[in-house]
């Protein structure tokens, strides 16, 4: 039997293509039409926006958590969160989860390391390019990180909360994420980490200057493959 699946989502557009993943790509392990059972919780991103500007990430973890508790009582046995960056508040989480979990960013670094990158782009809010979660990840995988300048971070977490989040995926927003892709190849990155969720259904990956890690799915697989894993 399958380990239920808990979604503990944050932002809708990201949460929703990770659900969408589980259920389609467990078909081929799984057979035709089956996948884990899944459920989800999401409290509203209004919610956790002003714990996340302020740096409140014991609140933030609250709400992770509150969520983990209602799917723990609908039977999940398995939790993940499509939103990497309120992963900052993972060590108020881990302590206190009634379910295991999943990490996103050890899953996506644990992939670029297996597919021979070693120097990762990472593109997200300004609190996750900013923030530790990448840094430690890529640290505890041996892999380098950088980020793209001041300008450019602030520009892409206005395109994330502005647009990516309401499900407005702009022609102009993706030309500028190939194009800090590009200046970030130049600079020795040899990979481009989608680190918002939402960013993989505005980044073309055939069109990208970088191969890209696609965070939102990358962490499903990962749900998919533990799911599935004898005890």
């Amino acid at each position: 039997m399958a380990k239920h699946i808990g979604i503990v989502a944050c932002s809708a557009e990201g949460a929703a293509l990770c659900y969408r993943t589980v259920c389609a790509e467990a078909a081929e392990p799984m057979g035709r039409h089956n996948h884990p059972e899944c459920s989800m919780h999401t409290h509203p991103l209004a919610r956790y926006v002003p714990h996340i500007e302020m740096g409140n990430w014991k609140a933030v973890a609250q709400l992770m958590l509150d969520s983990a508790r209602r799917l723990a009582q609908v039977g999940a046995e398995l939790l993940i969160c499509p939103d990497n960056t309120v992963h900052e508040a993972w060590p108020h989480v881990q302590a206190a989860s009634p379910r295991p979990w999943l990490h996103i960013a050890d899953e996506v670094c644990d992939a670029a390391r297996a597919a021979g990158h070693s120097r990762l782009a990472v593109l997200g809010t300004k609190f996750l390019m900013e923030g530790p979660v990448y840094r430690d990840a890529a640290a505890r995988a041996g892999l380098a990180m950088q980020i793209p300048d001041t300008s450019d971070r602030d520009r892409i977490n206005r395109i994330i909360f502005d647009e990516l989040v309401a499900g407005r995926f702009l022609t102009e927003s993706r030309d500028y994420f190939n194009q800090v892709m590009a200046d970030l190849k130049l600079r020795g990155c040899d990979a481009a980490v989608l680190g918002c969720t939402e960013i993989p259904l505005l980044v073309d990956p055939l069109a990208a200057p970088l191969p890209t890690l696609d965070s939102t799915r990358l962490l499903a697989r990962a749900a998919i493959r533990e799911a599935l894993r004898e005890s």
